[in-house]
This record gives C-alpha cells, structure tokens and sequence, in this order.
C-alpha cells in the first residue's frame, strides 16, 4: 500500500500532539516503521520518490517507431489501438496484447510534444441578468413513476448562469408547446426578465420543418417577443457554449435522486403531485443563491405581460374519413363532425377538439414515430353499414382495440367467407362501441377458450344474461300514525 502525502501530513500533527510514534501511526493509518521512516527524514513521500529516466525494459516498438511517427504526422487522428491491430496484422506474433498500453503512452507523449494544436476553450466572465439558458434532459434515469406506471419524461432546464438559479417543468418531448411551458414558468417564478434567451439548435425553437433550413421558428420568435427577450443560439455542433445549463443537468438530476430517497418512495399520485414536489425542491435549491440572484434583479426588467396560452391553436378541416390532420399526424374525430372545420388546442401532451367554443374530443398527443390515432368508436357505425370496405380500409388495424378482438377476427376468417367473417366482426365491433367493450371483450375470451366461433348472434345473447338484473322492490310505504302519536304526547307533556 502506498504512503500519501495526507497520511504523512496527519502523522506529523499528531505526533506533535503528543510525541508518542506508535499512536500517531495508528491514527495516521500506517505501520510504525513506515511512520518512523518519515518522522526521522521529515519529508513527503512525494518529495522522497526520485525520478525515473531510464527504462526498465527493451522497447517493443522501437523498430516502428519511425513509421508509426510519420503515420501519425499524416493523420493526427490516427488512434494507438488502430496502429497495434496494424502492426500485429503485417508481423503476427511479434507483439502482445499487454503491450498495447505501452504503444497508447507513447503516442499520448507524442501529441502532447509534437501533436498539433488542439482547440482552447475560453473561461467567460457572465454578467448579471444578461442571459437565461434553456435545455431539455432526459430524467428517465431517476425511476419515477405514477400510480405504479413508468413515467418516461423529460425536465426542461433553465438556469441564470451567473447566479445559476434554476427552474425546472415535466415534458414529454422537446416541442416548442414544451419549450414555451418551461420558458414562461421559468419567468414567471422569476418575476424579471433578463436581455438574452439562449437555446441549443433544438427543432422546437431553430428548425423550419417546412423548409428545412435554419432559422428561428416564427412561434418561437413571437413567444421572445411578447416575453420581450431576444432570442440566441449556440454555433452547431458546440454545446459547451450552452456550458451553464449543461453542467447543471448531472447536478439538478443528482440533487432529485437524493431527495428521492429521502422521500422513500419514487411513485407519485399524479403528474400533478409530481410537480409540486419538484418546485418544492427548486425553491430550497434557489433559496441559497439569494445573495448573487440579488444582483441579477437588479439588472433585470420586471416581468410586465400576460401569460400566454400553453397550446397552439390550429383550424383544421375535418376529412370525409372523420379524420384531421395535426403536426402530419392522424387524429379520428366522431363522424358528425365530418367536412366542419374544427379549432385544434394542441397542447404538449394532449390535444382538444373544439367546434362552436365546445370541446368535441380530448385525447393524448401522439409523439415520435406513431402516427396516428383512430378511435373505432368514431367509424364503427358506419363501417357496419359498408362491410366491404373494411378488407383494404387504410385505418384497418386500428379497428383491434386489443388482441383478444384480433384472434375473434382470425378465427372467424377461418370458418367463414373473406366477406361474411368482416360482416360478423364488424358487428361485434359494434356491440363493443354500443355497450361497454370490456364485457364484449370477457364473453369472447370465454367463446375463444370453449373453442366456438365467436359471431354476433353467439355474443349477444351471453352479453345480455351476464348483465346484472334490477331487482323489483315494493314502493316504501310511509306510516305517520306513530309520527302523530309521537308528536300529540309531546304537545301534552
């Protein structure tokens, strides 16, 4: 085991304490003669360790070496494994795979002496209030969950660098409907508003989906311009100048897993109880970065606008599908709707359909590579009426709303017609959109299980006898002659 300066150090204070070598080395966690050896030279072992100029050993690569020089002038890059697996392949059997190390330090010395130049990051000085920076991380790593179930999210992460106040809000993806939760709740904790808003490249604040070029999305311009800030970005490609917020991500992360275990439990009711605890933990966190935070206020204008709005608002066409279109994804819609145009709240995990200011639907937003969302609900009554349409129905499999209603298909198409099996299921579909879908759903298990064709004339008939009956009861009678008797002893008392 090795001697370290601190244990040398921790020694020679404890030995002036007292004067006894034997408790001082036992305190300073050494054998006494290793102990004695350094109280007698008073020195560290760093001071005492000579240097060594001179190899213990025959360099392997010495013959190479020259070449191995001139391949890495060509190409710096070039790495000390890749130039190993070279040399083995031209002379196999003359090296080791423990000689790689040896080969990795040399080239390593080589780039620090006659390497090219490597790029120089410059320490910046912040200015209070000049700057809030925005960034989204990933918190699946803390294991939350919700009524039991993995909640997979996002934290939106804004910090003022120079007195690194935070603010933190739950998202589920990095959508400008995201980004402009966060950046509002951030302010309007804040109270003030700094000069600069400064984002990554993200799509949600810099990426023109429609043409593709760079360049600030006209939301997010005008989001910037109600909060009255103006909008920057760091160069593609060098996050580290987003360096603030990026830091603060490991410490942020690393601050809730503690209180998740303090807490004892990482489920949450709600998304909603979730939430509150994670501005709990905000503001303790904040609380101590009063004094500098002082100073960004005062550079600070105070925040003078109103809140806008957390979902963007779309007027979409309702298709003779009994479909819409939002974000280039598929939402069904009930047919009754079908050729209005519709207003479209889409919110960062939900969207609503209004028609006459009354919500007609509410469902989740879909988000990455899902692409749409029908309800069977919505196309089942007409469906019913056209059977022939369901073999190349676009929307088709969506009209399985789980896989035991998928096997009821399969085993009809295997006792039926191509047409006749749609026809019967379709039906079922039906009964399942015109009662409750979980008791279809249990009275097919049970004719799937019996081995039967589940039709509709087999369904229907289980369906009615499994629903409980209303029992009759007599009308309650009201007697008041002992409420009258009650009442004429009280008047006579």
């Amino acid at each position: 085991m090795t001697t370290t300066d601190t244990q040398v150090r921790k020694l020679m204070e404890e030995y002036q304490k007292h004067g006894k070598s034997g408790l001082a080395a036992l305190r300073s966690g050494m054998h006494r003669n290793t102990a004695s050896k350094y109280l007698k030279s008073g020195e560290l072992p760093s001071n005492l360790k000579a240097s060594r100029w001179w190899h213990t050993r025959p360099d392997a690569f010495a013959e190479a070496w020259p070449e191995i020089e001139s391949r890495l002038e060509a190409a710096p890059e070039l790495e000390a494994k890749t130039l190993f697996e070279y040399l083995c392949g031209r002379e196999p059997g003359r090296y080791e795979p423990g000689q790689l190390r040896t080969l990795q330090r040399r080239v390593k010395q080589w780039r620090a002496q006659r390497g090219p130049d490597k790029e120089v990051f410059f320490a910046q000085a912040h200015r209070p209030g000049e700057a809030l920076q925005t960034d989204f991380t990933c918190a699946n790593e803390l294991g939350v969950t919700l009524g039991g179930e993995v909640f997979e999210h996002l934290l939106c992460h804004s910090v003022l660098p120079y007195s690194n106040w935070g603010w933190v809000t739950v998202c589920l993806s990095e959508s400008m409907s995201a980004l402009r939760r966060g950046v509002q709740s951030t302010l309007f904790e804040l109270g003030r508003v700094p000069q600069w808003h400064q984002t990554d490249n993200s799509t949600s604040a810099t990426h023109d989906l429609r043409s593709g070029k760079r360049g600030f999305n006209a939301e997010y311009a005008g989001l910037m311009r109600h909060l009255g800030m103006k909008p920057r970005t760091i160069e593609i490609g060098k996050k580290q100048q987003n360096g603030d917020v990026e830091a603060l991500h490991a410490s942020l992360k690393r601050r809730l897993e503690q209180h998740l275990l303090l807490r004892g439990s990482r489920d949450f009711e709600s998304r909603g109880a979730y939430e509150a605890w994670l501005r709990d933990l905000q503001r303790q966190a904040n609380g101590l970065r009063r004094e500098r935070l002082v100073e960004e206020m005062r550079e600070m204008r105070v925040l003078s606008v109103k809140r806008l709005p957390e979902y963007a608002e779309l007027s979409v066409r309702v298709t003779a599908w009994s479909t819409i279109r939002v974000k280039a994804k598929a939402y069904s819609v009930p047919s009754r709707l079908i050729g209005e145009t519709v207003k479209v709240r889409l919110y960062e995990d939900r969207l609503e359909v209004l028609y006459g200011g009354q919500v007609q639907l509410e469902t989740e937003r879909l988000r990455g590579a899902a692409g749409r969302r029908i309800d069977y609900r919505h196309v089942i009554w007409s469906l019913v009426k056209k059977p022939g349409a369901f073999a190349r129905y676009r929307y088709r499999e969506e009209m399985f709303p789980s896989p035991v209603f998928r096997r009821t298909y399969d085993r009809l198409s295997q006792s039926l017609s191509p047409l006749e099996a749609d026809r019967e299921y379709l039906r079922v579909l039906h009964l399942a959109a015109s009662t409750l879908e979980s008791e279809v759903e249990s009275v097919l298990e049970q004719l799937l299980a019996a081995g039967e064709v589940p039709g509709f004339e087999q369904v229907r008939p289980r369906l009615e006898s499994s629903r409980p009956q209303t029992p009759e009861m007599e009308p309650l009678r009201v007697e008041l002659d002992e409420y009258n008797a009650l009442l004429s002893q009280e008047v006579a008392s």
